[in-house]
């Protein structure tokens, strides 16, 4: 699906520049924008290294299992048929976790892996459970405490005060989530 979305905005595009006569610039245009991507990969990569590295740590620690036993009574009420000895509670607290420090690539594979744990518990497969909803609500709009990947781009792009965000990142992250959470739960009592 993807690459028919890529291909169709390609296609867009040269036809764009074939309809305002900028037919010579797509050469130009196109190694600019690859200088430019390669160029925000190269300033964005060691805070990912970082990150990733002590997400890693944490979790070789138990400390994301230290976190998680903070977390389960908070996810019992939001997840309350998963049991509690259950590897989903553990890789959706890992997830919430790296979510929090705003490491959405770290947060990723621990993702991945609590909605296949929660495939694994939902008795119809054909269709997302509540909890595999709920999840992916929480993950989508997850409270974010340091929003260290925006914190780590305003840096590489020399802000004046790349802290800002702080605030407003944990207000709106909040809001976001409390609202995806209670529409999530008046959608599920609905049906």
């Amino acid at each position: 699906m993807i690459s028919l979305i890529w291909t169709f905005l390609i296609f867009i595009g040269t036809i764009f520049y074939f309809i305002t006569g900028n037919v010579s610039n797509i050469n130009n245009d196109l190694i600019t924008s690859i200088n430019s991507g390669f160029d925000l990969l190269i300033k964005i990569l060691p805070g990912i290294i970082l990150w990733s590295g002590l997400m890693k740590i944490a979790e070789e620690s138990n400390l994301l299992n230290k976190f998680s036993a903070l977390l389960n009574p908070l996810l019992k009420k939001l997840f309350p048929s998963i049991k509690k000895d259950s590897k989903a509670l553990d890789y959706i607290s890992s997830n919430i976790a790296a979510n929090m420090l705003g490491l959405g690539s770290v947060a990723t594979p621990f993702g991945l892996k609590a909605m296949k744990e929660l495939q694994k518990l939902n008795p119809n497969k054909k269709e997302a459970s509540y909890e595999m909803q709920t999840f992916l609500v929480i993950n989508t709009a997850g409270v974010t405490i340091i929003p260290s990947m925006v914190i780590t781009l305003r840096i590489s792009y020399a802000s004046t005060n790349p802290f800002i965000i702080l605030i407003p990142s944990i207000i709106i992250t909040f809001l976001s989530c409390l609202f995806g959470i209670l529409i999530n739960y008046l959608w599920r009592n609905k049906s």
